[in-house]
């Protein structure tokens, strides 16, 4: 019993941090109706540039990510202004290729600047596990959910009851409409993109203190989609939820393969076996809204 109730604990901290990358997820598919295919880049990205800053130009950990911060607006705001505006008008299966393309990009980039090698950022918090249950928690791991929950909430009094949140769920609800009430639709976007690469860059330091970085990952994009279909592509509160219950699932499946059948290498596949049942039973997901067309 100890052995699983710690694989839910570890799974709520992963999944608290997929709730953050699926919020970006959520994000800009309300604001522009796009899936973007190059989240999990942005995770990585602010992840490698937070990297630099503290073990390569030696800056305190804050201001490595204040700064990083301040990168990933303004990557999103040059991708959204050279890239995806031209687009805007154009078949929606144009842009999520454009953001395919954008996938590989960064991706090269990364890989080209900081190479492939596992890198590990310094400690930042004290080794000493807290006990939780009789189980001990590292630090790190606590700071990890907090700091999730915080921002979730953050961004969700944000589109609650700022003036910016209102024109966003505007946009969201009816473009020609927002637009025709004088909200300017190319600024909303961009917005969205904005918010996109600021939680996904602070996804990606989150994990990068607990696990470090790589080149793959990148490949948390792909992880997380599943949470983001299971909550609903246009939810808010499903992507958190999403987030978290595919966190736990994952790792309940991993232990559960390793303790029972020897099996490892389970944890890769069981978020996409729950995504096939997912779309099987709640194609619109846990809270996503259905569409309907009627001729």
């Amino acid at each position: 019993m100890e052995y699983y109730l710690q694989l839910i604990i570890n799974g709520l901290v992963v999944g608290s941090i997929y709730s953050l990358v699926a919020l970006g997820f959520v994000i800009i598919f309300k604001a522009t109706k796009v899936v973007n295919f190059a989240q999990g880049e942005l995770v990585m990205v602010g992840a490698y540039v937070c990297f630099s800053l503290t073990v390569q130009y030696q800056l305190p950990f804050l201001v490595s990510f204040l700064l990083t911060l301040v990168f990933s607006i303004a990557l999103a705001i040059l991708v959204e202004r050279l890239i995806l505006r031209p687009l805007i008008g154009e078949p929606i299966i144009s842009v999520i290729m454009v953001t395919i393309g954008l996938s590989s990009m960064l991706k090269s980039f990364v890989q080209m600047t900081w190479g492939t090698q596992i890198q590990v950022f310094p400690p930042i918090l004290p080794q000493e596990p807290y006990m939780l249950l009789g189980l001990p928690i590292a630090p790190v791991y606590v700071a990890a959910f907090g700091l999730s929950i915080l921002l979730f909430g953050v961004f969700t009094l944000f589109f609650k009851y700022s003036s910016l949140g209102i024109a966003m769920r505007a946009t969201a609800f009816d473009q020609q409409a927002a637009q025709s009430m004088g909200i300017g639709i190319k600024s909303i976007f961009a917005l969205s993109w904005c918010i996109a690469a600021v939680v996904s860059s602070i996804g990606g330091i989150i994990l990068g203190n607990i696990n470090g970085i790589n080149a793959q990952l990148g490949h948390l994009g792909l992880k997380v989609f599943p949470a983001v279909i299971l909550g609903g592509l246009d939810s808010l509160l499903g992507a958190a939820l999403g987030g978290l219950i595919i966190g736990v699932l994952e790792n309940i499946c991993e232990g559960a393969a390793k303790d029972l059948f020897g099996l490892g290498g389970f944890k890769e596949v069981a978020s996409f076996a729950i995504l096939v049942i997912i779309l099987m039973i709640k194609p619109y997901g846990l809270f996503g809204t259905k569409e309907i067309e009627r001729v």
